[in-house]
């Protein structure tokens, strides 16, 4: 279908790829640090704090079903490029505006949303150029240790070293992500060849929106695994909206600096690393229903362990597990899902399962500043925990039979 170099195993292209996305993801980690320590600068209301994760994500609501038409559309690559040069050109803009004191927490606003925005068509074609460029048995293997990386990356280094720099400057806090994403674009470069997927017939965006959702729809597994994810990333961006109220300042229950939050966000990266790295051992040890299910159960620890304490080392266990749980689960669900759809439609599949899955983070954002304002931030750890505990008892009505009869199926 496509012109794209091929490997019998993960070969150069691959790792260009995997450059690329560290860097992208190195950015991205630093950025989500940055912003809601800048919103500190201005504003110590829930509302308006939660309001700069409201902005981040919220495209992945309104825009995640265009995104992926484009991505089956376009050259995949050229996307990513197109992307991260947008990405790297509003951070610098944020930062001189910040520089210059012309900046204010409506400017974090938007450009938070436009960041966003680039971050749907990165990601989504991120996820579907993969396919592209390994074969599919490797497809595991691939994803691991991409994601390992990634998360390293965003979760890991990015956190706090975005806390650090903050502290040494705001500016400086916002111009080394936009320094980072165009180091990115040069390592994308290398990757060669054609990857856009030819078309037997022309159509409308519209129609591809509409083949794609009901490609979806109608595949109750993978319905099944998005609505869960959507779940699950309600309740974090729920928590993680106002946690830095919970952990911050002298008069915080934590009473963290901020480099000391960045690296209590790290354990979750820790976690996240190691849980992809050993998510192939995980499956063979448990089977995949098994492997799910106890990731879910990590979900839980990960939003309500701070409603128990305040010890940032209890939490810090609970954030680790939970990233443990998020990596196991990524690993397995993202490549039955690429095994599962036809590369013609991996664009909008992906888009449309992140409407499901990531389109409730903005909502998440908004629960939880609403949340904390009107009932106390100790609510939000309790009623998110109560709201992800509902993914473990769904999993076990969903069997490897389940599983192995979709690939079966995808697969002919």
């Amino acid at each position: 279908m496509t012109s794209t170099p091929r490997s019998t195993g993960l070969g150069r292209p691959f790792w260009s790829l995997w450059s690329s996305s560290s860097l992208s993801n190195l950015a991205d980690g630093v950025l989500k640090v940055a912003l809601p320590l800048a919103a500190l600068r201005f504003t110590d209301a829930p509302l308006l704090i939660a309001g700069v994760s409201l902005a981040l994500t919220l495209p992945w609501l309104l825009f995640a079903l265009p995104a992926g038409a484009l991505a089956d559309r376009l050259d995949r690559r050229r996307v990513m490029l197109a992307a991260n040069t947008v990405r790297a050109v509003l951070a610098a803009l944020l930062a001189l505006s910040l520089l210059t004191g012309l900046g204010g927490i409506w400017a974090l606003y938007a450009a938070a949303l436009c960041v966003g925005v680039t971050e749907t068509l990165y990601d989504t074609s991120a996820q579907s150029i993969l396919p592209q460029l390994v074969p599919r048995e490797r497809l595991d293997h691939a994803n691991g240790r991409l994601h390992a990386t990634e998360m390293a990356m965003n979760q890991f280094v990015g956190p706090p070293l975005g806390g650090f720099l903050v502290a040494a400057g705001l500016a400086l806090s916002l111009a080394a992500p936009a320094a980072l994403w165009l180091v990115a674009v040069g390592a994308l470069l290398l990757v060669r060849g054609r990857f856009r997927v030819e078309r037997e017939r022309p159509t409308t965006l519209r129609a591809d929106i509409a083949e794609g959702l009901r490609y979806l729809w109608r595949h109750r597994l993978l319905r099944a695994f998005a609505a869960m994810v959507g779940l699950s990333n309600f309740g974090t961006s729920a928590v993680f909206a106002v946690f830095v109220l919970y952990a911050v300042g002298p008069d915080s229950p934590m009473g963290l600096s901020e480099p000391a939050y960045g690296l209590l966000l790290t354990t979750t990266a820790l976690g996240i690393i190691l849980g992809s790295l050993a998510a192939a051992g995980a499956v063979r040890l448990l089977r995949r229903s098994w492997a799910l299910r106890a990731s879910s159960v990590a979900f839980v620890a990960l939003v309500g362990v701070p409603a128990l304490t305040a010890n940032p080392y209890v939490i810090g266990a609970g954030f680790f597990a939970g990233g443990v749980g998020i990596a196991v689960w990524n690993v397995i669900t993202v490549s039955l899902r690429q095994r599962i759809t036809p590369d013609r439609m991996l664009g909008r599949l992906n888009s449309g399962y992140r409407l499901l899955a990531w389109g409730t983070m903005p909502l998440g954002a908004a629960a939880g500043g609403a949340v904390a304002q009107f009932a106390g931030l100790t609510w939000v750890f309790v009623s998110m925990a109560a709201l992800t505990a509902v993914i473990p008892v769904w999993l076990l009505f969903i069997g490897d039979a389940d599983m192995d009869r979709a690939e079966a199926a995808g697969t002919r």
